[in-house]
């Protein structure tokens, strides 16, 4: 994957090149037309050598499965492949290959997703599955986790649908579409975004820490290598569980763990969502946590 400053020094150029292109439109409309076409013609100079590098590497054999799953798995010289159409997977392969990268997180919580398929008009259909059904960061899940990963594995998706079906036996929950939009409208103009989650690397399994992040205390915890992020408040007493320690339950299997409020003393299962083992209805908020290129973030609720 592209390094963080890397990706960042990339977007300034594509940025800095729009505001090239707007400056040049001062000049009138031919100087604008000259601008973009020299633009076009380095693009096309640089798709038709990356179309030749390729070539030359599948007739020394050398382009084998491992090589195009390294290429496609570098988020730049993926970019550069998809604008130039040289991309060695198909678009239903890509939005699934997105989604293996958000099920960690959906299955830290009890979830899935399930790609029902990709139209011919570019509308991915999707199903969410499991416990985050009636989660208040469900939408946030959708909008940000999963709608975020197809769009910049398949840029050219141009809506995505999640289907509302019945459950099987009982088993599975959905998250309806009406519920989800419901939830989204309910939040009154509330927006989300990404924020990187500051002292990760000293956090050890088996270790809660309570930072910061935007105008919210987030809860984190190890198990394994695996994290868990809430929202810093108790769905009992409403307080913060600053302090709060990781327990094993007894008789529990190993790598399970529960968050005992040091105030009220509640339970709360950090596996499935944080629900609580004393009261079925209650349980703490997860937030969203993805890492990417190395950095951990979580989705974070701001005021529009």
């Amino acid at each position: 994957m592209a390094e963080p400053d890397a990706a960042d020094g990339l977007r300034a150029t594509g940025e800095r090149i729009d505001v090239l292109l707007d400056a040049s439109g001062a000049g009138g409309v031919v100087a604008r037309e000259r601008a973009e076409e020299l633009v076009r013609l380095v693009a096309d100079l640089y798709g038709a050598g990356i179309e030749r590098i390729l070539e030359i590497l599948y007739d020394a054999g050398r382009l084998d499965d491992d090589v195009l799953g390294a290429l496609a798995g570098d988020d730049l010289v993926a970019s550069l492949l998809l604008v130039h159409g040289l991309h060695p997977y198909g678009v239903e392969q890509r939005v699934e290959r997105a989604l293996e990268s958000v099920r960690p997180y959906l299955g830290s919580h009890g979830g899935d997703v399930e790609l029902l398929g990709v139209s011919e008009e570019g509308t991915v259909r999707l199903r969410l599955l499991g416990s985050c059904d009636g989660c208040p960061s469900s939408s946030v899940t959708l909008k940000l986790a999963v709608e975020g990963a197809i769009e910049a594995a398949a840029p050219e998706i141009v809506a995505i649908d999640v289907e509302d079906a019945p459950a099987e036996g009982g088993a599975e929950t959905l998250i309806p579409v009406a519920s989800l939009r419901t939830r989204l409208d309910a939040q009154a103009g509330d927006q989300a975004s990404w924020e990187p989650l500051p002292g990760l690397p000293d956090l050890g399994p088996g270790e809660v820490a309570t930072v910061e992040v935007g105008h919210a205390a987030v809860l984190v915890c190890r198990l394994g290598t695996d994290l868990f992020a809430y929202l810093d408040r108790c769905a009992r007493c409403e307080a913060s569980m600053q302090g709060v320690v990781l327990s094993r339950r007894l008789g529990a299997a190993v790598g399970e763990a529960v968050l005992r409020c040091p105030r009220c003393q509640a339970h709360y299962d950090v596996r499935r969502a944080g629900a609580c083992l004393d009261d079925d209805a209650l349980h703490l908020t997860p937030v969203p946590l993805l890492t990417e290129g190395g950095i951990t973030s979580v989705a974070i609720a701001v005021p529009a």
